[in-house]
């Protein structure tokens, strides 16, 4: 006859509630309906950075040229919209009393000053009315909108408090990686 395993005194709260919890699992869910809903949870968190959303600020490129302040400046070549640095904000910060909204669409712009491809996100900002200065509507290698998250004609202002579209910002997310 074998010996009841001996369980630190500190533990045996966690073994009892872990046990409890696994047989009321065991009762309401069968095991085809548990690894058919994890299978689903671990292909959903693999496609997960596939999204555009939530894009970090990153790293800026070296060299800066040109004037951010017109629908010529390098980082605007897929961009629809207002400029933020003639609304009281930068070419890479949303004005006072915007949110920079976390979903994007990205283009890829050449830098003049170094030659170099760069992924560039727009974010809307949102929250305030509409700056009516410096509208840009360049669409080079701009996407269809069946293709929306590479679309300017998308409104962006997903995941704010306010759906109210004010002006948009560039942010360089990195170098471009080269085409084969």
């Amino acid at each position: 006859m074998s010996r009841p395993q001996v369980i630190p005194n500190g533990y045996y709260w966690l073994d009892q509630t872990a046990r409890a919890s696994f047989r009321l699992l065991a009762r309401r869910i069968s095991r085809r309906s548990f690894l058919g809903r994890l299978g689903a949870m671990l292909v959903g968190a693999a496609a997960l950075p596939l999204l555009p959303v939530a894009r970090a600020f990153a790293q800026e490129t070296p060299t800066e040229v040109g004037d951010s302040k017109t629908c010529e400046y390098w980082r605007y070549c897929a961009l629809g919209g207002t400029l933020c640095a003639c609304c009281g904000g930068t070419h890479k910060t949303c004005p006072p009393g915007a949110e920079a909204s976390p979903i994007t669409w990205v283009g890829t712009c050449r830098n003049g000053a170094d030659e170099r491809d760069y992924l560039i996100s727009y974010n809307d900002c949102c929250g305030k009315a509409v700056c009516a200065r410096c509208g840009c509507n360049r669409t080079e290698r701009d996407k269809p909108v069946y293709f929306p998250s590479n679309s300017n004609n998308v409104l962006w202002c997903f995941g704010t408090e306010a759906r109210t579209y004010h002006c948009t910002v560039a942010v360089v997310l990195g170098e471009a990686p080269e085409a084969n």
